[in-house]
């Protein structure tokens, strides 16, 4: 039967086009009201919203089929995520869809504070011609004080360092070797910043912390003249409070892109030219939009075909420091424990995760909890969260342990995933690229897995990948790339194939019977 996935707000096509190439079952309806999203949730297996549609735990409750809630953006703020993890149901997001976007938005709020533009061109289609009313400031050799160096913050960085800007930063969580990278002063106090900024942008969540983090008494802290800019969240800044600062002229201007109570109809804002405010529209792009459709589409799908789910946000509450240091690997850790869950017959009753090199010194368990994950999940034992896999593993008599070493043989780092009769190792050459397989059942390979892919091992002989290539173009599967493994201790080959096409029990079968030699052969799906 096909799957079905509800859409309650508008997305680019080209994310419904995705899904329905997947072969599901879409359908639109929009402007749902709890009540209404709560009759009609019970026939969906997935369900796909943005930022208004609120999916409450009454909504949850009443998703009996539901697999997965994707949110086409960012912020997972209107999503029972609690309610949704205790029922199993996978959430995820499109996190970098419109990073880009916000980063030259708020670029584009610097300039217009700076240079006056928006006053400017009302005068001029007022008719005016008053050049010395506009007189602005460079951006050249000012200090921007960035706060929030994550992937908006770090991209503002660049560019601002492209127009000769001195940056100053305060991220708590922010390593000191991105910083460098960035070309940014790192403070651990922003009492010691605020004197120092000619700007400041903010690129934080809104969490208890971060509320209210800029008062009275930091506006007051802060240099004369200064200019302020805001696209990352409302309640960061105490809108009344600034707007004394502002009719002070302490604070210069400022541009915002999120305020309180939107849509904001009134604003303290609003008697000032030099406030320059937009509807939140950082990320209103048809780049940004596009692309989060059709990442969150394609997340979906690979949720309901059971695959690896890369922005899945509902696990275990982890650090953001730790989360640092193994966000990259977590989507590879589950990846590890798909692909041993298909090479093994049963389910495993050992596994052992070592890391190693620069993700040793640290608790691993969020790894740990990825892998089992992985296995739990293509096991059909449940519902299985990276909050619950540990506890479900034990109930299933999966003894799992994790262990750490500073020797990652040649590579930064490492991460194996090793039962009684296999073992599989991967590595990252960069945190925002896939992860690769470089060792499988002691056999060396350097191979990116794909969605489809065939793994053979065989005594090593001539004609053998001749025989595969033909059988396989025969049944009209591409081999898109591929690794072939040997050890000096071994007569066999493992070889790695990464294919694209209908691989039927058929395929399989004349695979096996075709091929001399033939010790195993696994069809992975990931």
């Amino acid at each position: 039967m096909q799957k079905k996935v509800l859409i309650t707000e508008d997305i680019d096509p080209a994310g419904i086009s995705v899904l329905k190439t997947r072969g599901l079952d879409v359908d639109i309806k929009l402007g749902l009201d709890e009540e209404g999203l709560a009759a009609c949730i019970g026939n969906y297996d997935a369900l796909i919203v943005r930022s208004h549609t609120q999916v409450t735990r009454k909504v949850i409750e009443a998703a009996d089929k539901l697999k997965i809630i994707g949110r086409a953006g960012i912020s997972i703020d209107n999503i029972d995520l609690e309610g949704a993890t205790d029922r199993g149901i996978v959430v995820c997001n499109a996190p970098n869809s419109n990073i880009m976007s916000a980063a030259e938005h708020a670029m584009a709020l610097i300039l217009s504070c700076a240079r006056n533009i928006p006053q400017a061109n009302s005068s001029m289609h007022a008719g005016q011609w008053t050049q010395n009313e506009f007189m602005g400031c460079e951006l050249y050799e000012k200090t921007l004080a960035i706060f929030g160096l994550g992937r908006v913050g770090g991209l503002v960085a660049q560019r601002a360092a492209a127009f000769g800007m001195n940056l100053i930063g305060y991220d708590p969580y922010c390593s000191k070797e991105r910083a460098a990278t960035l070309g940014v002063e790192m403070y651990e106090d922003i009492d010691d910043m605020l004197p120092l900024a000619d700007f400041i942008t903010v690129h934080m969540p809104k969490t208890a912390e971060t509320t209210n983090m800029f008062g009275a008494k930091q506006f007051a802290a802060m240099k004369d003249g200064v200019i302020i800019v805001n696209v990352s969240r409302d309640g960061i800044f105490d809108e009344k409070s600034l707007a004394d600062f502002i009719a002070a002229e302490k604070v210069r201007a400022v541009g915002f892109d999120v305020l309180e109570n939107e849509p904001c109809e009134t604003s303290a804002f609003h008697e000032f030219d030099s406030a320059i405010l937009t509807p939140h529209i950082g990320a209103v792009t048809v780049e940004a939009q596009r692309r989060a459709g059709v990442q969150i589409a394609t997340f979906v799908a690979q949720g309901l075909a059971g695959s690896l789910v890369p922005t899945a946000v509902n696990m275990s509450h982890v650090p953001p420091e730790v989360m640092d240091k193994f966000g990259p690997y977590i989507t590879a850790a589950r990846m590890l424990g798909r692909i041993v869950a298909q090479i093994e017959p049963d389910m495993p009753r050992r596994l052992v995760v070592t890391a190693r090199g620069t993700l040793a010194g640290a608790d691993v368990n969020i790894l740990l909890a990825s892998v089992l994950k992985g296995v739990l999940a293509y096991k059909n034992v449940g519902a299985v969260t990276g909050s619950n896999a540990i506890a479900v593993a034990q109930r299933h008599g999966i003894d799992a342990t994790c262990f750490t070493h500073v020797n990652a043989f040649g590579y930064d780092s490492s991460l194996t995933l090793e039962t009684a009769d296999n073992a599989v190792t991967c590595t990252l050459y960069g945190t925002d690229r896939p992860a690769r397989i470089i060792s499988l059942f002691g056999f060396s390979f350097d191979i990116e897995p794909a969605t489809q892919s065939i793994i053979l091992r065989y005594t090593d002989a001539p004609g053998r990948m001749g025989i595969i290539g033909t059988i396989l173009g025969k049944s009209n599967i591409n081999i898109t790339t591929m690794q072939i493994g040997k050890r000096e201790d071994s007569d066999s080959a493992v070889v790695y194939l990464n294919i694209e096409g209908d691989v039927t029990e058929a395929v399989i079968q004349t695979l096996r019977d075709s091929i001399e030699g033939l010790e195993d052969l696994w069809y992975i799906t990931l």
